[in-house]
């Protein structure tokens, strides 16, 4: 029921949002109507749809999974595509490695891991800020492997950092507290791109990939190749960029107060057991192939056997985010859309055309596509950027004289670069919890950017000649 009160609220919420709306439809029918001047129908109608899907996600006008739906309505109503085309990220193991990620958050927090999770944070903290950022940080990226889903392990973790802080302390405008909350939200994110289930825009080019290219990242071959570098590199980068921008005494109280302690409950045990279970085969995908989407969903269903209680009666219902899902199922069909009409092939011949690419300049070539992969994440989003440049790959490596695989894999230097803090919604979702400033974000963002594009990439590269990449 709406009240006199929740009236202006409304009221200014369509004034502030109708503009914008307008302009993302208006240049919606201005790329469509431009398109068909050099292109067929169907390429200037996914043209139409590539770019007010792209928008909204950008902008973020409308909720994420609002463009999805729409895109699904449309495609199918105007015959775009097959509906295996359409639908095809429903069935991609990546949806449903998304979802069994959130069922793992819901089966934590029923069994009472997060709570047991901060006392152990508590007990090995210590009395040194600059230990406790850096053991921070290590916690956070840890959990990326047990969790896969960004949003989920920051919406899981900084609540425990924040209540650790007040423990120590740390009042709301203190460094000490900004500290702690920055390494818990960019530890647990900036790494997790090196995780192949850790982080939405990961799984979506896996996704991609595996309707594209009907071959699956092995999980261990996608983490030897990105985590020594982005992965722990980054971590320890970070560390530092925290304690530079944000440098603070030791805690007042150290963890000397009492701690509550209890045994391990036997509901507890046998969670731990289906996720190191679960764990173990996604390290070992190499030896039996298994897409990591399926045993995430094996797992799932373990989790959601209403007799091993390890979740809520109705954490179907109230623990999943499905917006979030539509959102993936979205974009994973928006390519599979992209590359059934031939509006990839169209793209790549005018970046070819207008970016140096030269078949014997390997390196030249592999920094042009990250630095391309980096604007288009800048322009739209992070999940942007394998949307956009997964459907091109093939015809981009026939270009350079790379392999596909190090066409696509360029995506992942980019996407893990975040400039700015909207590329990222875990990061929006730490702001939100966390009361964190948007400057101090910010100036970690812009820090680790600079930092990577001048160390970490050179690295990186490196590191992949000696795995032989190029």
């Amino acid at each position: 029921m709406t009240t006199k009160q929740d009236t202006p609220i409304l009221s200014s919420t369509k004034a502030k949002f109708n503009l914008p709306l307008f302009l993302v439809i208006f240049m919606t029918l201005v790329v469509g109507g431009v398109s068909y001047q050099f292109m067929t129908l169907n390429q200037s109608l996914v043209a139409g749809l590539l770019f007010v899907c792209i928008a909204l996600w950008a902008t973020s006008l409308v909720p994420a999974f609002w463009p999805a739906l729409g895109l699904f309505a449309f495609a199918t109503a105007t015959q775009l595509a097959p509906s295996e085309v359409i639908f095809t990220g429903f069935q991609s193991s990546t949806f449903w490695l998304l979802f069994s990620g959130m069922v793992f958050g819901a089966a934590i927090n029923h069994t009472g891991l997060n709570r047991r999770a901060t006392r152990l944070l508590m007990l090995v903290l210590g009395n040194s800020y600059q230990g406790t950022i850096i053991k921070i940080a290590f916690f956070a990226m840890g959990l990326a492997f047990l969790i896969p889903s960004g949003v989920g392990r920051v919406v899981l973790i900084v609540p425990i950092i924040a209540s650790l802080a007040d423990h120590f302390g740390y009042d709301q405008e203190s460094n000490g507290r900004k500290g702690m909350l920055l390494a818990a939200a960019f530890g647990t994110f900036l790494p997790a791109f090196s995780i192949l289930p850790a982080n939405a825009p990961n799984m979506l080019l896996s996704g991609m990939v595996e309707a594209l290219y009907t071959t699956p990242f092995s999980y261990w071959e996608y983490l030897l190749l990105h985590f020594p570098v982005l992965g722990l590199g980054k971590l320890l980068v970070l560390i530092g960029v925290i304690l530079w921008l944000f440098p603070d005494k030791a805690p007042n109280d150290a963890i000397q107060a009492s701690i509550e302690k209890s045994t391990v409950s036997k509901i507890e045990i046998r969670l731990l057991f289906v996720l190191c279970g679960c764990f173990a085969f996604w390290f070992t995908d190499a030896l039996h192939h298994i897409s990591a989407g399926w045993i995430g969903l094996i797992a799932a269903l373990v989790c959601l056997w209403p007799s091993a209680g390890l979740t809520g009666k109705n954490a179907l219902d109230k623990d999943i985010q499905y917006g979030t899902l539509f959102f993936a199922a979205g974009i994973i069909g928006l390519s599979a859309i992209i590359a059934h009409s031939g509006l990839g092939t169209i793209l790549v011949n005018y970046l070819t055309d207008t970016i140096p690419f030269s078949a014997d300049a390997a390196l030249i070539n592999l920094s042009l596509l990250t630095l391309i992969s980096t604007c288009v994440a800048v322009v739209t989003n992070l999940a942007g950027v394998p949307a956009i440049m997964t459907p091109m790959a093939e015809h981009l490596a026939d270009i350079t004289g790379l392999s596909t695989n190090a066409v696509l894999m360029t995506q992942v230097m980019a996407f893990s670069n975040v400039l700015l803090p909207y590329q990222a919604p875990p990061l929006i979702t730490a702001i939100a919890l966390s009361n964190l400033s948007v400057s101090a974000v910010t100036k970690v963002c812009l820090a680790t950017f600079a930092l990577t594009c001048v160390i970490l990439l050179p690295l990186n590269l490196l590191w992949w000649h000696l795995l032989a990449m190029f």
